[in-house]
Formats: C-alpha cells, sequence, structure tokens
C-alpha cells in the first residue's frame, strides 16, 4: 500500500469506505443537506463570502455537480467504494467533499469513534 502523502484524495476515500463503510450512509445523509443548503441560499453565501482560494460561484457549481452524483447514484454511493471514492473525491469535487467531511466529524455528527480521526489523518 502507498504511503499516506502519496495517496491521491479517491484512494484515500476508497480506503475510508472500505474501513468505515457503516458511518458512509449518515455522512451522505449529512452531504445532501449541506448541498441542499449551498444551493438554496446562495444570496446569503455570497454576501458573506470570504475564501480567496474558491469563489462562490464554483463552490455553488461543485454542490450541484455532487447533488447530481448523489441523485445518479443513490446506492452505489454506499455499496461500492469505487463509485464513492471516483465520483464525490476525484478533480475539484474533492473539495467540497472533503470540506463536507471534516464539517460531518466537527459537527460531531459520527457514530464510529474511528471516523473522526481517519478524516482528520486524510482529509485535513
Amino acid at each position: 500500500m502507498k504511503t499516506l502523502a502519496l495517496m491521491t484524495n479517491v484512494q484515500k476515500a476508497r480506503l475510508l469506505h472500505r474501513l468505515l463503510r457503516t458511518e458512509i450512509p449518515e455522512f451522505l445523509g449529512y452531504l445532501n443537506e449541506l448541498t441542499e443548503t449551498v444551493l438554496n441560499e446562495q444570496e446569503s453565501l455570497i454576501a458573506n463570502w470570504n475564501d480567496p482560494h474558491v469563489s462562490a460561484e464554483l463552490w455553488f457549481e461543485l454542490a450541484a455537480d455532487v447533488q447530481a452524483k448523489m441523485a445518479r447514484y443513490p446506492e452505489k454511493l454506499y455499496q461500492k467504494g469505487k463509485v464513492f471514492a471516483d465520483e464525490l473525491f476525484d478533480g475539484c469535487t474533492a473539495r467540497f467533499t472533503a470540506y463536507a467531511l471534516n464539517q460531518y466529524v466537527v459537527m460531531q455528527r459520527h457514530r464510529d469513534p474511528h471516523f473522526k480521526p481517519a478524516v482528520e489523518l486524510f482529509f485535513k
């Protein structure tokens, strides 16, 4: 296995899915909530946007992309680590999904005590 520093986001997500699969449905529920919030509150988010690394417009595009992928692969995202990782953690989409993972653990929505350290190790 590659060392963590050499792993891509897709590889890390696949490993996270393999190790902590029971947490994935709850995370996907949170991810869906987050995309809904981002897409429904665009005006408010634009007014308070202060991220110099990503524009609000790109953030909305990423949220819409994640939402579309979740609608396209509702069961497979949970069942198949490859689909989970390839669809949600590839390219720019990984920025949004990794943010969601970190928020999920910061808000203590996870149940498995191993999930938070895994997310912090892989996606901080």
